[in-house]
């Protein structure tokens, strides 16, 4: 089919949105409700839009954003529970891209049955469907669905301007997605405040900064004896049952987990700069609780085995960027306190503690009333270091 002159100009103005304007943006939310608005003025009968995202996330299998009309756009997460249930093979997407075909469909002609999304469609009052696939570069799959509730549905030529911009469209579409999942893959495997500062091009080797910080180590006791009988599944589930009792505390108040080392977690509280004395108490709270936090979580489980963690506290001076080889570098923190941490951790053992600090740390925690433990000789540091043992519960 051959479109008008106008109608063509039409979708050159969506195509120019979405190359132009859509591929800087930032919000998610503006490119959906600009693209229907687009795509209106060009004549298209659209009562709702629909990007579903492939994600690589954890937790997540998909993002999905909605515009409609009167609503505005909003956003939802398919989860892998999701996904596990079913909820993508019965959707006009999986067979979108199981035949790398557009899906297409009048909702009078099509049977409640077909799709899952079907019956909710036809009691909002729509009665034309289509689904366009997309395979991005990197083998991330999306989709972008348009609905009307016209009483004659798309036409032709509706369908025809829709096909015609469909690159534009999947090429925005797997700009914005790349840009997130960039940002996401990087959060997930370093970090929060490393994810930032790689992104922003903090990348070469040796370029560290200097910050003070409250250090918290923490490892499960008796990690190697625990799992010498375990396959490696069972093994992994367990670590994974003791990071979900020691990670979430440690972010939801602030702080940056550095490392997942088997058995060991190395996180930080950054000593914001709002005054010094104000900042390190604020960053020591922070870290105390979440010990304690991570403490109360493990005496909750009930699941087996049963296990006991150690967790070191300390104030101090820590060089935090990138240390490696070559393409490989890690990003990280390093420096005497770093390893001061980690000494008191493995204190926690010898002396029945579940929760050990350093004097640095303590001086900043006068409403816990540590108990002193003694001054004990730290390897790899110089003189016998006090520590002391905030009033918690032994494991």
């Amino acid at each position: 089919m051959t479109l008008s002159r106008k109608r063509l100009n039409q979708a050159l103005a969506v195509s120019a949105y979405m190359l132009g304007e859509a591929r800087l943006a930032t919000d998610a939310d503006v490119v959906i409700v600009t693209l229907a608005e687009k795509l209106m003025d060009a004549d298209v009968p659209v009562d709702r839009v629909v990007s579903i995202v492939q994600l690589l996330n954890a937790q997540a299998q998909a993002s999905a954003r909605y515009w409609e009309w009167g609503k505005g756009a909003r956003h939802g997460i398919f989860t892998v529970s999701d996904q596990d249930a079913g909820g993508y093979a019965q959707s006009p997407a999986a067979e979108a891209h199981q035949t790398d075909e557009w899906v297409i469909f009048r909702l009078a002609d099509t049977p409640d049955e077909r799709f899952g999304i079907v019956r909710d469609l036809k009691a909002d009052g729509y009665t034309h469907y289509v689904c366009a696939p997309l395979v991005m570069a990197s083998g991330m799959i999306a989709t972008l669905n348009f609905a009307t509730k016209a009483s004659d549905g798309f036409s032709d030529e509706d369908i025809e301007l829709l096909r015609l911009v469909h690159p534009a469209m999947s090429a925005g579409q797997e700009i914005l997605a790349t840009n997130r999942v960039l940002h996401e893959v990087t959060r997930m495997y370093v970090g929060e405040e490393p994810h930032r500062r790689i992104l922003a091009g903090d990348v070469r080797r040796g370029e560290v900064m200097k910050m003070r910080a409250a250090i918290v180590f923490a490892d499960m006791r008796g990690f190697t004896a625990l799992t010498a009988d375990m396959g490696a599944e069972e093994a992994t589930r367990l670590l994974n049952d003791y990071y979900d009792c020691v990670v979430p505390h440690i972010e939801s108040r602030g702080g940056d987990v550095l490392k997942l080392i088997a058995d060991g977690v190395l996180a930080i509280f950054r000593v914001e700069e709002d005054g010094e004395d104000e900042g390190e108490a604020r960053a020591c709270a922070n870290a105390y609780a979440a010990a304690v936090a991570g403490l109360k979580a493990v005496s909750e489980r009930t699941a087996e085995p049963p296990f006991a963690i150690g967790y070191g506290l300390h104030l101090g001076e820590v060089a935090y960027g990138n240390v490696g080889s070559g393409m490989r570098l890690d990003y990280t923190v390093i420096g005497r306190d770093v390893n001061f941490a980690s000494r008191i951790a493995s204190l926690c053992g010898d002396l029945r503690e579940p929760l050990l600090v350093s004097q640095a740390l303590h001086q900043h925690m006068p409403n816990a009333l540590p108990r002193f433990c003694g001054e004990h000789s730290l390897k790899g540091i110089g003189e016998p270091a006090a520590i002391f043992a905030p009033p918690i519960l032994k494991n």
